[in-house]
């Protein structure tokens, strides 16, 4: 039986003299290994002591044993996959931490984010200067102009229906109560910060107790009198015919008055009569009731919500009759 030094090296002639056979590796014998390093070589020895059985084995085994060995030693097939593995995950933090640091930076620099912010803020500015120059809208909290707007109406308040013109008779307006129906140092809580906010865009009403909606019946130099033989509210003498537009089953009024409208007032009544604290509630106030023309905020033009109300306010005929005969001097009236 050969020994097991003569396996290994069975395609070497042995050296005379007893002297080592030159390394595989072309490196000569000089102490070390015979394969490399020193370190290698002291790891190849504890391999050749495991015996015979070991050497024997790997040789009738054939190319796939030592693989099989280099595989246990975590060098191998299986080791190379779980480096990889190492790697692909190495990889794949790298690649998430890029792609969270694009996303960050497309939320705080991508054009899109940018050219939407900015338009944002264009149409907020368009809408300020929308509400507080030209058209605002307005809810509505109360009955008191039920036959025409009901409870949470929105309307659409004209600011520039009177740039030039004057208030005419029948229009709805929307006014500042203070010198009228609020005193002028009366706190009401509903001008601070947040409702003038809300008013800037749109979000107004006129349950602040210092905004309110009627509709003017006179105006500067009128004599508004109620009522005649037909229980009619006239003006300057001429009657007025309020059946299209007040509250179903309302009187025009069921507190007799005869008042004489300062120039630049304007004398405001609520459509719902038997629900509205108007200028008949205000008669004995220091302003007498009379609605300042200053303080006229617009003239309401439309019903925008809901949708099933919607419509555009137009001023009832019976004001025109009542301009036709006024301008004729029916009643000794003068004016228009």
């Amino acid at each position: 039986m050969d020994s097991p030094a003569q396996h290994l090296d069975r395609d070497e002639p042995p050296s005379p003299s007893g002297q080592a056979a030159p390394s595989r590796s072309g490196v000569s014998g000089d102490g070390t290994a015979a394969d490399g390093t020193a370190g290698e070589g002291t790891a190849r020895e504890g391999t050749a002591r495991e015996g015979a059985a070991g050497s024997d084995a790997a040789l009738a085994g054939g190319p796939e044993a030592p693989a099989a060995a280099v595989e246990e030693a975590g060098e191998g097939p299986a080791g190379a996959d779980g480096g990889a593995a190492g790697r692909d995950a190495e990889g794949a933090e790298v690649s998430e931490g890029v792609e969270v640091g694009r996303l960050r930076g497309w939320s705080l620099r991508h054009p899109v984010l940018r050219d939407a912010g900015l338009l944002l803020v264009v149409c907020l500015i368009a809408l300020v200067l929308l509400n507080a120059f030209v058209v605002q809208p307005f809810g509505i909290p109360s009955g008191s102009m039920e036959g025409t707007l009901a409870i949470g109406d929105r309307v659409l308040v004209n600011k520039l229906a009177y740039d030039g013109s004057p208030v005419r008779r029948g229009d709805i307006v929307v006014f500042d109560g203070h010198g009228s129906f609020v005193d002028d140092d009366q706190d009401t809580g509903g001008g601070g910060l947040i409702h003038r906010a809300a008013a800037l865009l749109g979000l107004a009403s006129t349950d602040d107790g210092e905004t309110f909606v009627k509709r003017v019946i006179g105006v500067g130099g009128d004599t508004v009198v109620c009522c005649d033989a037909r229980h009619r509210i006239t003006v300057d003498g001429v009657p007025l015919d309020e059946s299209s537009y007040l509250f179903p089953g309302d009187a025009p009024s069921t507190e007799p008055f005869s008042i004489k409208v300062p120039e630049g007032r304007l004398f405001v009544l609520g459509d719902h009569r038997s629900d509205s604290a108007d200028s008949r509630a205000h008669l004995g106030d220091p302003g007498g009731g009379f609605v300042p023309v200053g303080k006229v905020i617009g003239r309401v033009d439309w019903i925008v919500l809901p949708r099933e109300h919607w419509r555009h306010l137009t001023r009832p005929a019976a004001f025109a009759v009542l301009d036709a005969e006024l301008r004729k001097g029916a009643g000794g009236g003068k004016r228009s």
